[in-house]
């Protein structure tokens, strides 16, 4: 029996037997199994209740020649089928090949009410090492398992509603948590030695989410065959994919729904794992602007033999010690399935899962249209809306796509003729 021909319970436990997860951790999948209302209730303020997602698992990957699947939290239809398929036609070409650079974060101090910004620059930098001292073991434990500050780097803001200022950004080694408390931690204690040696007054102090030295990328070759299907030959799907892509690469406004097509995937995992998709969001699109102009965070092309290839490169915040992440029961499960040890290979499969959806919507796009796979799912969704039993909920939602008329009032029509 195939993986999605099974009932929920029966993927519980086939996931259970062949990762060898324990009965608790399994449980975590259940709805009654995850997080508690008494951990929720220190998690954040105010607590009446908790909010369920589907976890859904993306199958056929193989990110840097290993197998894995997936966990991805989300609600819209056809994501988690769609990286599925797009990782299997990955696998033709020897699947995804994916890297992250160092774990650095940036810190930043906004330093105003300064005589000569530019001199003070220079003062700051004659004083890094300095500085940096202050600042070695504000984390102990991250300090010894060899994470801490970096560098110091100090910008002038020439032109700004209130004048010129300088932005000091502390580079800090943040090893395989996210990065926020540490940083945030780091800078303030920071604050009072660059006052004491600069005269000028250090105002915010904050961590950026613009993690543009902590980056995850992702490359995918597929062979040109491998992308034929129906009508469509290899070479016709590969170039409208292509052109598909040159849109967004283009304009602004086709580049927001483009990278919200990326962010399906990303954020899924994201969420999966109970990081913060906010942080890596803002960080994701403002890279896409970095140039100064909003554009596309993926890059697809073909090889001197004519196969598809696509590249992603993105900011990458991602922890798997600390916060939510170790607090959440199903997160916990999350990692656990997919066998992550260190946050720079969950980033890796982050990054490989972004690329394979933007692949599945670009394929979509440049084919049959978003709507016929997308909308055939979406249909099972407004069945149940219109209360179809899950007995019924198929079978009308095969009516509505049939009708090309996929809406509630309809689908209530229906149940009522077959109630007669």
């Amino acid at each position: 029996m195939k993986f999605y021909e099974m009932s929920v319970e029966q993927r519980r436990e086939f996931l259970g037997e062949a990762f060898g997860l324990t009965a608790e951790e399994c449980q975590a999948w259940e709805v009654a199994g995850g997080l508690g209302q008494e951990t929720a209730n220190n998690m954040v303020e105010n607590v009446v209740g908790l909010y369920s997602l589907p976890v859904g698992i993306a199958q056929n990957f193989v990110i840097n020649g290993k197998a894995l699947l997936v966990p991805m939290v989300i609600e819209e239809p056809s994501v988690v089928a769609g990286a599925s398929f797009m990782a299997k036609l990955a696998k033709k070409g020897g699947g995804f090949r994916a890297s992250m650079t160092a774990p650095e974060m940036i810190g930043q101090l906004q330093l105003l009410d300064l005589p000569n910004p530019a001199a003070t620059r220079e003062l700051i930098l004659a004083h890094k090492d300095e500085l940096l001292d202050q600042v070695a073991h504000v984390d102990p434990l991250l300090s010894k398992y060899g994470g801490g500050p970096r560098d110091l780097e100090v910008r002038l803001i020439e032109q700004s509603p209130i004048g010129p200022f300088l932005v000091l950004h502390l580079i800090f080694d943040v090893q395989d948590v996210m990065g926020a408390n540490a940083i945030n931690t780091a800078v303030e204690k920071l604050a009072g030695p660059v006052e004491a040696l600069t005269g000028g007054r250090v105002h915010l102090k904050i961590l950026s989410n613009l993690a543009d030295r902590r980056l995850a990328r992702a490359w995918v070759t597929i062979p040109v065959e491998a992308l034929a299907f129906g009508q469509f030959t290899g070479e016709k799907v590969r170039d409208g994919i292509i052109e598909a892509w040159a849109f967004a690469a283009a304009d602004p406004y086709r580049a927001a729904t483009h990278n919200k097509g990326v962010m399906n995937g990303v954020d899924a995992v994201v969420l999966a794992t109970a990081n913060d998709w906010r942080a890596v969001e803002a960080g994701a699109h403002a890279y896409a602007a970095r140039s100064g102009r909003y554009t596309s965070l993926t890059t697809w092309g073909k090889d001197e033999a004519g196969n598809l290839t696509g590249f992603i490169e993105l900011p990458m915040a991602v922890g798997i010690v600390g916060g939510a992440t170790r607090v959440h029961p199903t997160a916990k499960a999350n990692l656990k399935l997919m066998g992550v040890t260190h946050a720079s290979e969950l980033g890796e499969i982050i990054a490989a899962v972004g690329l394979a959806q933007n692949l599945a919507a670009l394929r979509a796009l440049a084919t049959e249209g978003i709507q016929r796979g997308h909308m055939g799912l979406h249909a099972r969704q407004i069945a149940i809306a219109a209360g179809a039993s899950p007995e019924q909920a198929q079978a009308l939602a095969d009516q509505l796509v049939s009708e090309k008329n996929i809406r509630i009032d309809r689908a209530k029509e229906i149940l009522a003729e077959w109630k007669r």
